[in-house]
């Protein structure tokens, strides 16, 4: 708990080799993390990975098996829900229909035995941080769906918790409202100061929210990072295929050479320079991932740059992009190239040099899952 003690000078929470298991299944498998206090948090991870049994635990509603939680230094593990410093906005919101926003809104207050004045003070001010002046009286139904999320946390953060606990707040909004509610999460926990913690499934949310990122896979975390980090730089395969799109080209080391791989991939073509990660070994077998964006197609190869001989299979148009289907080293891969007249035109069947930078892309050790 060294680590831990430490960490909690800083840290809002804190967990220590946390467990929860399900019969011989460890959903929750020895995480450890430290969330700063005042920032965003998400936890990003494919459903059945862990992070909602992570997220119960935390909000009180499970107990772990190992390992522990500390909320400001103080250990959570047998202690109640309604006695945590934390709230949680679920993916359905959890109103009452039949109440006022200002009643929603009371409910916790009044739970606390706030006094009628207090209550009116503090509703007042939460509803104008949020966005929602003047709109005590209305019925939730009468809301837009933008404006019920804002009520939900609203109701959460007039509470004033150390925690926010949020489970995938955003999944029963249309696409649009979803990118605006992206936007306002972000302002109102940098308003109110609150740190968030943040489930999610959506790479694309915790990407835009979040100040630190815990991709999570088989009760675990693969990385912790910022977002730009575990898009330049992910540490696993998982990552760099979860995160982001990417292409995956199956190869076999040839050589290491001061820090830099050759590979030789499934079609005999070789490609070198990319950095070698760890556990690469000559003669075994590697996946290289580089991101559509680092591709670029022209007619002749440029001095230093990884290329591969391609076909065009089929171009569609993607708003500012083109999103270009391609063969190359005997796979599909996709390019992604600008709508600004920079890319060249380009026909089904054509055939091209394929490249990108190597220092853009991951080369890791082990045959493609």
């Amino acid at each position: 708990m060294a680590d831990a003690n430490a960490a909690t000078e800083t840290a809002d929470l804190v967990c220590d080799r946390l467990v929860r298991r399900f019969g011989d299944t460890r959903a929750v498998d020895e995480i450890s993390l430290s969330v700063p206090a005042g920032s965003f948090f998400s936890i990003l991870g494919p459903s059945g990975c862990g992070k909602t049994t992570l997220l119960r635990l935390l909000a009180g509603f499970d107990r772990p098996d190992d390992g522990d939680i500390l909320i400001r230094g103080e250990r959570m593990n047998e202690v109640a829900p309604n006695r945590r410093p934390v709230n949680m906005v679920f993916q359905h919101l959890a109103l009452f229909p039949t109440m006022s926003v200002a009643d929603n809104i009371a409910y916790g207050l009044k739970r606390q035995k706030v006094a009628a004045p207090e209550r009116r003070r503090r509703i007042a001010e939460v509803l104008e941080q949020v966005g929602l002046p003047g709109m005590e009286d209305r019925n939730p139904q009468q809301l837009s769906g933008g404006q019920r999320q804002r009520v939900a946390l609203a109701r959460c953060l007039v509470l004033r918790p150390t925690l926010l606990l949020l489970d995938e707040p955003l999944g029963a909004l249309d696409l649009k409202l979803r990118e605006q509610m992206k936007v306002e999460l972000k302002h109102l926990q940098k308003a109110f100061g609150t740190t968030f913690v943040y489930i999610t499934h959506d790479q694309s949310e915790a990407m835009v929210m979040s100040d630190q990122v815990a991709v999570m896979r088989q009760g675990r975390f693969d990385q912790v990072a910022s977002p730009e980090t575990l898009y330049r730089h992910p540490e696993t395969p998982f990552v760099a295929g979860f995160v982001g799109d990417n292409n995956c080209l199956a190869g076999t080391v040839v050589a290491l050479d001061d820090g830099q791989v050759t590979l030789d991939l499934a079609d005999g073509s070789r490609v070198r320079g990319m950095a070698a990660s760890p556990g690469l070994q000559p003669g075994q077998p590697a996946q290289l991932f580089v991101r559509p964006e680092s591709l670029s197609l022209v007619a002749t190869t440029a001095a230093g740059e990884a290329a591969l001989s391609a076909r065009v299979v089929t171009t569609l148009f993607d708003g500012a992009n083109s999103r270009v289907e391609l063969t190359a080293a005997g796979q599909v891969l996709f390019a992604r190239l600008p709508q600004d007249g920079s890319a060249p035109c380009l026909d089904a069947g054509q055939t091209l040099a394929l490249q990108w930078q190597p220092s853009l892309a991951r080369v890791f050790a082990g045959a493609p899952a």
